[in-house]
């Protein structure tokens, strides 16, 4: 389809300059596994997986399938007093992945909603409590957690808040992590754990019963890939033990599979109270948010006067017929926790990933720590071939012949 410029002026767009953007428009018109095309024929590799939404590659048969049959069986139903199997059935297969006890899912629209639900529910639960004076929020410089006004209140990003003014109060900003001693450190770096100290300063400035709860993004991705430094993780999670704090992690970029584990949360060993996810979750096929929650503690404590929160598309039939999570299982098609090599201390696990013609699923030995990597050309013992047969028939790729 030719484009004039006429034809794009009336689609604005988010984050980009749009003036400029119509003076030389850069267009996608298809895409398949790890690669777009241009409307000239111009193939270029996704190197972000579209915004770190789509891993399993694009345009899958199997999903396309899948949400067609869906629209053409049950389109829509609503979520509250009403609901529909797959909703169930997809709840459980997050809870099978996200780490124990985080076995309560609330699906919603987007990342940027699940954080604002996320607040609302932490707000909740500590009215169920009886402790609402814990009313303030607590979040990192440099973080990113949506553009609601909710997460954009705890996002350290000026550009993102400059033109909005003051948004929400009682938001407080521990320093960021990106410290130049860690500069060029394989894995976590060795400095800073004593910045999540910044944590017990506002508890001390506010009070220790009105800090509602910490956002934190394990690794942080939207101004730099920011790995936490080595028990940093583990001390905020000590300190909101200490004072009655959540601690929520934003796994919207991490979740399903980029650690190498199902989430970041298992990958460093630090369990939190909520955890917020979307991307992945549908493999970016369908818009689609969820927060975890942990059952023993919070989830009991939220009836449905306590938490009236809902909106009218959540967890619609079409939503959740990308099962890219399997439901029942540990396994994902994102992921697989699994040892690395032996004698590899650090390694965090393996993951599975598709193959690039057939876009079936093999194993791939890339582990999250750099000093534990094990390619699969480096180490042939551990080749895994894909698991249909044409494949091994037809693919070039080593670990599939």
């Amino acid at each position: 389809m030719g484009m004039t410029r006429e034809s794009l002026e009336r689609h604005w767009m988010p984050f980009t300059n749009n003036r400029e953007f119509k003076r030389e428009p850069r267009l996608f018109d298809r895409a398949s596994g790890m690669h777009y095309w241009t409307p000239t024929g111009r193939k270029i590799l996704d190197g972000s997986s579209g915004l770190f939404t789509t891993p399993a590659g694009h345009c899958r048969a199997e999903i396309a399938t899948a949400v067609a049959k869906q629209l053409q069986t049950l389109d829509f139903t609503p979520s509250f007093m009403r609901g529909h199997p797959g909703a169930f059935a997809l709840a459980d297969g997050v809870a099978a992945l996200t780490p124990k006890g985080l076995d309560h899912v609330f699906f919603c629209n987007s990342g940027s909603e699940a954080v604002d639900t996320a607040m609302k529910i932490a707000l909740a639960y500590h009215l169920a409590r009886n402790e609402g004076q814990r009313s303030y929020f607590v979040s990192r410089e440099r973080a990113y957690h949506g553009v609601n006004i909710g997460g954009t209140a705890l996002s350290g990003m000026v550009r993102n808040r400059e033109a909005f003014g003051a948004l929400m109060p009682a938001v407080l900003h521990l320093r960021h992590t990106l410290l130049p001693e860690n500069r060029l450190t394989r894995g976590m770096g060795a400095r800073g754990v004593e910045l999540a100290d910044d944590l017990l300063r506002f508890v001390n400035l506010v009070g220790d019963k009105r800090i509602a709860a910490v956002f934190v993004e394990p690794i942080a991705g939207s101004t730099g890939v920011i790995v936490p430094p080595r028990g940093y993780l583990e001390r905020l999670r000590e300190i909101c033990d200490r004072y009655g704090i959540l601690l929520v992690f934003d796994e919207v970029i991490c979740g399903f599979g980029r650690t190498g584990e199902a989430f970041a949360a298992a990958t460093f060993g630090v369990t939190p109270d909520l955890i917020t996810m979307a991307k992945a979750l549908t493999n970016g096929a369908q818009p689609m948010g969820a927060v975890a929650v942990h059952d023993p503690s919070i989830a009991p404590s939220l009836t449905p006067r306590r938490m009236a929160h809902r909106n009218s598309s959540m967890a619609t039939p079409t939503r959740r017929t990308p099962r890219l999570v399997r439901p029942g299982s540990r396994r994902s098609r994102y992921t697989r926790a699994n040892s690395c090599s032996p004698g590899a201390a650090n390694c965090r696990g393996t993951s599975w990933t598709p193959c690039s013609r057939c876009r079936t699923w093999r194993r791939s030995t890339m582990c999250v720590v750099s000093a534990c990597w094990r390619g699969l050309k480096s180490n042939p013992a551990r080749r895994r071939a894909c698991a249909a047969a044409s494949c091994r028939r037809s693919c070039s790729i080593e670990a599939c012949t």
